[in-house]
Parts: structure tokens; sequence; C-alpha cells
């Protein structure tokens, strides 16, 4: 059961530094939907990153009837 939980901590961390390499975490954009998904499935992601997976996500809000 420990070997699992520091291989998910591990593979947590190798996201997040995948995401901190891209520079999701600059802070310079103001977050929305879909910003925030890719940050999260880059996280989860790990180190598939650095085989090629590049996620991104897309997230459509319905805009109001006019």
């Amino acid at each position: 059961m420990r070997t699992g939980a520091i291989l998910v901590v591990v593979w947590l961390l190798i996201g997040s530094f995948a995401a901190y390499q891209r520079s999701y975490f600059s802070g310079d954009t103001q977050v929305n939907c879909a910003e925030l998904g890719t940050i999260l499935v880059t996280i989860v992601a790990g180190p598939l990153n650095y085989v090629g997976v590049n996620p991104k996500i897309e997230c459509g809000v319905p805009q109001p009837s006019q």
C-alpha cells in the first residue's frame, strides 16, 4: 500500500513539473475553465507528458439568449 502511495505522489510531482515547464503557473493570464482543465489534465498525465502527450481541454460556456 505504501509503495502505491509513493508512486502516485511521484507521478503527480512529475506532472506538476511538466505544467511548470509549460508556464501554466505563471499567472500572466486570467484562469478560465479551459486553462484550469488543461493544467489539471497535465498534472494527472504525469510522466506521459514526456513521451509526447500534450493534453488540452476546451470548454464552452453557453451564451445567454438575446
